[in-house]
């Protein structure tokens, strides 16, 4: 299974930080239909095709995700657009 792995600095507190993430998750429970829950700082989603998650750390964001056979040739598109929503909201 293709697999994405980015992490980004940030110079939020991890709260402030958590709480940005959660208003991604929320974006993504409404257009993906993704669901997600938090395990300490580390918030795990999944959905038929895709699951992964996004951990909250002192000074940097990191996405993991794993796709299905239906999402791997999409894989470059899909990391592109995690880039740029990370660069709108940790940049």
């Amino acid at each position: 299974m293709p697999k994405i792995d980015i992490r980004r600095p940030h110079q939020l507190s991890v709260a402030e930080a958590r709480a940005v993430v959660d208003k991604v998750a929320d974006r993504m429970r409404e257009k993906f239909g993704m669901d997600g829950t938090w395990n300490g700082d580390v918030l795990s989603f999944s959905r038929p095709g895709v699951n992964g998650s996004i951990a909250v750390e002192p000074a940097q964001i990191q996405v993991h995700a794993e796709l299905g056979m239906m999402l791997a040739p999409l894989k470059g598109m899909v990391e592109q657009e995690i880039r740029r929503k990370l660069d709108e909201y940790f940049a």
